[in-house]
């Protein structure tokens, strides 16, 4: 039993280093956004140079990329952004399998707990561009919903890209959790369904400029 105790103890005191060391590294990010997707998708799949063009423009637009830090979409998203004027993020996972960082990093970190580095996405983060991919991306999607839903964070762009990936999701979603009542109607407007990379920077820049439209708002308010 003192061994147990005394582990719970000690993981404590390594989440805490987690924190720490996320914050004292990405606390002076500037503006960022995370792009989500599967790590099984290839260099083949045309998903693949979406995120890498999605990364590129908003890099040169000064903006940095996070991603989860491994290959697949996250990959071509930290390949994109790379070099192009704002750093590339990448927030990697120990996983027993799958997760295997990609070369093209700047910032790396590397957390044991799920939930801490979920902290970082969403605390570092002004908004989310959610590419095909599995149970991690959906989690990832949802979550930031969720918390925007119950005015735990501040909203900020959610987009999901590819309709034909994400369209039956969608549709469920308005005939059964709308149709029943689960969420309400307006809930389906937190995020937004595009297609094209070049619709993405636009969405991300209005809203860095409402931010520091807001900003002036509230240091004028407290002059």
């Amino acid at each position: 039993m003192e061994d147990l105790r005394t582990s719970e103890a000690w993981r404590v005191f390594r989440i805490q280093a987690e924190l720490i060391d996320g914050i004292e590294t990405l606390n002076e990010l500037g503006p960022a956004v995370s792009i989500f997707g599967s790590a099984r998708l290839t260099e083949d799949s045309p998903y693949y140079d979406q995120a890498r063009s999605v990364a590129r423009d908003l890099s040169q637009a000064g903006i940095s990329v996070i991603t989860g830090g491994g290959p697949g979409i996250m990959g071509a998203a930290n390949e994109g952004a790379l070099n192009q004027g704002a750093r590339s993020v990448g927030l990697n996972i120990e996983l027993p399998h799958e997760q295997i960082a990609n070369p093209s990093q700047d910032t790396r970190l590397s957390f044991r707990y799920f939930f801490v580095r979920k902290l970082m996405f969403v605390k570092y983060s002004i908004g989310y561009v959610v590419f095909p991919g599995g149970f991690g991306t959906l989690d990832e999607f949802f979550e930031a919903l969720t918390l925007m839903q119950t005015q735990k964070i501040r909203h900020f762009p959610v987009i999901l890209y590819g309709s034909s990936y994400w369209q039956g999701l969608l549709e469920w979603l308005r005939e059964q959790m709308v149709g029943l009542g689960c969420i309400d109607a307006d809930d389906m407007f937190l995020f937004r369904l595009v297609d094209k990379p070049d619709e993405i920077l636009p969405i991300i820049k209005a809203h860095v400029d409402s931010l520091s439209e807001r900003s002036e708002e509230e240091q004028r308010s407290t002059i």
